[in-house]
């Protein structure tokens, strides 16, 4: 789609025509390839009107079309186009509506099926929701009939950040006893895992978390799809892969769990967990692999343990197995929310287990009125951080 002042000086169907040249060739599409065939056209343009032209069609014919530029704005984390075609952004300011609509049902369509075929994916009535990635930037589709209204897309932008903890801490709350709790965690090679909502900003808690990792450290990093990017000079990134129209050659996330074994890690770490590689990943903090790092969706620290024994179901596992193997792998678990325009923690509990039973022991946490305090859980935790600061062996008190 072309931006909205080209409407005025260059007729669609002229739009069309150079569409249709620049695809009909197999000619890789380049700025100078658009530049050259757009003067070919005829037409007496201005210089600025030009280069807008040749930015618009490249984007719609390589780019992301008409969501190019709002995925390029800073701060924007997610674009999105809803069954009506309006173009929504999210990040620092919120849900937005752009005001832009799209022009019909089968551009937003044939932009869709582009873009997953361009990551590699198949998007028709047979496969009618897919995911992939292009860039810095997961791209989600779903068309109708599940997509009740219209054809809908989803973009989640990962914007390579070098953000440290001390960064992150700037826009928290209580920042410094967060700061002090979540460095010393990460200094003395504890296992967390990370929770939230989708949005909150586990993956930019966690990727500052590994960043503070010291450079001598081998990051071996696992993900369905790669949004990991820590400021760390030896990271090593392994990515599921959907399988075919037949389903042949997929690759399982526990299956590269498994796989990160052999792989010589200091630290192992699950971009999210999600099913049943949870088994795969509990067994390999439970073998020796220490500071190791995850996410889970979860409503509350609380509801961690659920979340964990519906997973651990998938894989096969009892609750009372979850129960054991998870507060044996599990140090700590670091809730994270949404306020407004700021992402920060706002809970961190201890994992334990009472009579087979999977709990959770408040380590900070607010009290009735707002304010952050020191929960039951502080000072067990505080007895491993020194434990571990002075060589002694991993040991499992219980909270």
């Amino acid at each position: 789609m072309a931006e909205p002042r080209l409407r005025a000086d260059v007729p669609e169907l002229t739009l069309r025509r150079l569409r249709e040249e620049l695809t009909a060739s197999t000619e890789p599409i380049t700025a100078a390839r658009i530049a050259e065939t757009v003067r070919s056209c005829g037409m007496a343009l201005g210089s600025e009107t030009t280069q807008q032209l040749v930015r618009s069609l490249r984007d719609e014919l390589v780019g992301l079309g008409p969501l190019q530029r709002f995925v390029e704005s800073p701060g924007i984390t997610d674009v999105l186009v809803d069954p009506r075609r309006r173009l929504w952004t999210d990040g620092a300011e919120g849900l937005r509506d752009t005001g832009v609509r799209l022009r019909d049902e089968e551009q937003v369509r044939g932009l869709a099926r582009r873009l997953i075929s361009a990551s590699g994916g198949r998007l028709d009535e047979g496969s009618p929701c897919a995911d992939g990635r292009l860039g810095d930037c997961r791209i989600h589709a779903v068309i109708p009939p599940v997509a009740v209204g219209g054809t809908m897309i989803s973009v989640r932008v990962s914007r390579s950040s070098s953000a440290s903890l001390e960064d992150l801490a700037e826009r928290w709350e209580a920042a410094d006893l967060w700061l002090d709790l979540i460095a010393g965690v990460v200094d003395a090679r504890l296992n967390v895992l990370i929770s939230g909502a989708t949005g909150s900003g586990k993956t930019s808690l966690l990727a500052a978390m590994l960043a503070r990792c010291a450079p001598e450290e081998r990051l071996v990093i696992v993900e369905d799809t790669a949004e990991l990017r820590p400021d760390h000079p030896h990271t090593v990134h392994l990515q599921g892969r959907q399988g075919n129209v037949e389903g042949a050659g997929r690759i399982e996330m526990g299956h590269l769990v498994r796989q990160t074994l052999r792989m010589r890690p200091d630290r192992l770490i699950v971009g999210e967990c999600r099913g049943a590689e949870l088994r795969d990943f509990l067994t390999a903090m439970n073998t020796g692999h220490q500071g190791a790092g995850g996410t889970v969706h979860a409503n509350s620290p609380e509801g961690v343990p659920a979340r964990l024994i519906a997973m651990g179901a998938l894989a096969g596992l009892t609750p009372e197995a979850v129960a054991l193997q998870a507060s044996a792998a599990v140090d700590l678990v670091v809730h994270v929310a949404r306020r407004g325009d700021r992402r920060m923690p706002v809970a961190a509990s201890m994992v334990g287990h009472d009579e087979g039973r999977l709990t959770t022991v408040p380590v900070l946490h607010r009290d009735q009125e707002g304010r952050y305090c020191r929960g039951p859980g502080w000072e067990p935790l505080s007895a491993r951080l020194r434990g571990r600061a002075a060589g002694e062996p991993r040991h499992r008190e219980q909270a």
